[in-house]
């Protein structure tokens, strides 16, 4: 999925960002209760910001362990990345737009 590290603007508050397939998807991740990590929106080339809401599933503590993991070595497990990410979709996508996550092959 090609992840990058990123930032946002002040408008756009969050813990975490990524960047991926190019800079036509972004994520935006916050710590959440119990040192989990929750999607809190992400964007779409084409379709604009999808905010999730309190909604949102957090990931799983060990999934939580290995993203914060990730980031902190700036990437290094881009593969188990794009597993944590693929899976926090899938469990959230009843909150994200279905035509995007099939145009971005996110579904």
């Amino acid at each position: 999925m090609g992840f990058f590290i990123t930032t946002m603007p002040d408008t756009r508050p969050a813990d975490y960002y990524l960047g991926c397939l190019g800079g036509s998807v972004f994520l935006d991740f916050d710590n959440y209760e119990d040192d989990r990590i929750r999607l809190k929106r992400i964007s779409f080339d084409g379709y604009g910001c999808c905010d999730l809401g309190d909604q949102a599933l957090p990931m799983t503590e060990v999934d939580s362990r290995a993203f914060k993991k990730i980031i902190e070595t700036r990437l290094s497990d881009k593969s188990r990345l794009t597993t944590i990410a693929k899976k926090t979709i899938l469990n959230n996508r009843n909150l994200i737009w279905e035509d995007a996550l099939n145009e971005y092959g996110l579904f």
